[in-house]
């Protein structure tokens, strides 16, 4: 009897439950489950951190952490990953794009890539048409035949007597006729000065070619006043239908050439003077060779005119360490990127297939203790010196310059023009930068400065020189 009015009273209790509630428990259990996948996916990708360096996401790969990483300071946030990944570490992207690549600093992947396996890592069309507006079919952005025959009628010309004067000319007029008067005139004028703006202030336009042309048809062929300059070189080949090249052919080219010999010089010297103004003491080293080299002459030029020599150049051993110091850790271009053309496996391991992009980071590589030891942070020109002799590293170590059959063939002239610019600054004025003035790189081919380079100019007296002679280095 009990037991039945149990059963009625239970069966009783259950018919006054809302049937809207009961309506409601499988959407509280699909939330549940909800809530418990999302969880297991946001652990499961941030697990993957510390095997693959970045966590990845469902259809998004990596992408979440790059889009962030813009916002930033990208070249910084890559030598992170790559120090902790040994390395080298694979960015995947969303699901169904190419936006996959290997990123790598690890100098035996660089020496396998660029010089070893030189041929099965190309530009790739990928990259060419991605910066193609750009470069064109530049040296810079060329592969094959396009690339080889440019490559080698310009190396033909730079190590031409005549095309070393002219360059050696050219270098000294734009110093001592417009960059010291423009400096000189800030000086006057005590104002700030933006000095990236300045070393990169050289004009170029289409219309040089087209003048270049008239003068060309105007001269003899016995005419000894001709010029020795690439632009004119490429002007009197043929392409492969015996027809002059175009206009626009020959603007890529004059393009790749002065990305790459005015803009990575200028660029390289901005980061070296900021360096300088945070290492007081390596600007006084440099200035005591300067002037040790200056006191050994026996003629002219020892007051606020000098113009220095080649050979007086030349000698500048601790600032040519001092600008390699500078370029280590702030290469002009930061990463620079290649796509395999079959299936390869690099040094360390990692596995290539055919059409794999990959991207070397020159930025990371001098920011790594396993390449450059515990002090790989500091500016320490010393580094590069053995009995105060320079002394030059591997190209797959210090990857500035670049390596293998692409080494820049303007090293050298780049060498002296930084130094001869440096040197010519330096022995007349302090270089300070703006304090407070923001200094990040930009993100681009070339690493500029974001925001310029504001600093004040300070005109050094003799006796400023003076005091620096006994300084030891």
């Amino acid at each position: 009897m009990n037991h039945t009015l149990n059963i009625t009273t239970h069966t009783s209790s259950l018919s006054s439950f809302p049937a809207s509630r009961w309506k409601r428990l499988p959407d509280v259990q699909v939330l549940e489950l909800s809530i418990a996948l999302l969880v297991f996916v946001v652990i499961h990708s941030v697990r993957q951190r510390k095997r693959k360096g970045l966590p990845v996401w469902p259809f998004v790969g990596m992408l979440p952490s790059l889009l962030l990483a813009l916002r930033v300071d990208i070249y910084e946030w890559i030598s992170q990953i790559l120090c902790k990944q040994n390395g080298t570490f694979v960015f995947e992207g969303p699901w169904f794009t190419n936006l996959n690549c290997i990123v790598t600093s690890d100098l035996r992947n660089l020496e396998h890539l660029l010089k070893t396996r030189f041929q099965a890592y190309p530009k790739g069309p990928y990259f060419r048409h991605a910066l193609h507006d750009l470069l064109g079919s530049g040296i810079f952005n060329a592969d094959d035949d396009i690339w080889q025959k440019q490559r080698k009628t310009a190396s033909i010309e730079f190590h031409s007597y005549k095309f070393r004067n002219m360059t050696t000319s050219s270098l000294l007029e734009l110093v001592h006729r417009r960059l010291l008067h423009v400096l000189q005139e800030y000086v006057d004028q005590s104002t700030e000065i933006d000095l990236q703006d300045v070393l990169l202030r050289l004009t170029f336009a289409n219309e040089v070619i087209r003048t270049r042309k008239k003068e060309v048809l105007l001269q003899s062929d016995d005419d000894t006043t001709q010029r020795s300059d690439l632009l004119t070189i490429f002007m009197g080949l043929k392409d492969e239908q015996g027809q002059p090249f175009s206009d626009k052919f020959l603007r890529d080219i004059c393009m790749n050439f002065i990305l790459a010999g005015r803009d990575t010089s200028s660029v390289a010297l901005s980061w070296f003077f900021r360096l300088l103004d945070r290492n007081p003491t390596v600007e006084e080293k440099i200035l005591s060779e300067i002037c040790r080299i200056v006191k050994e002459r026996e003629d002219e030029g020892k007051n606020g005119n000098l113009m220095f020599k080649p050979a007086e150049v030349k000698k500048m051993e601790y600032l040519h360490a001092a600008l390699s110091e500078s370029l280590r850790p702030y290469p002009s271009v930061p990463v620079d990127h290649k796509e395999v053309v079959e299936d390869d496996i690099f040094p360390d391991g990692t596995v290539l297939k055919k059409g794999t992009k990959v991207v070397y980071a020159i930025y990371a590589m001098g920011r790594m203790e396993a390449i450059w030891g515990k002090d790989c942070r500091e500016f320490r020109p010393e580094r590069w010196l053995r009995d105060r002799r320079f002394m030059s590293e591997s190209a797959y170590k210090f990857t500035a310059f670049n390596g293998g059959p692409r080494l820049c063939l303007g090293k050298d002239f780049a060498y002296y023009q930084m130094k001869f610019v440096a040197a010519s600054i330096l022995y007349r004025y302090k270089v300070v930068v703006v304090d407070n003035h923001p200094v990040e790189p930009k993100l681009a081919l070339t690493m500029y400065m974001k925001h310029g380079l504001k600093v004040k100019l300070c005109k050094r007296s003799e006796c400023d020189l003076m005091m620096n002679l006994n300084i030891k280095y």
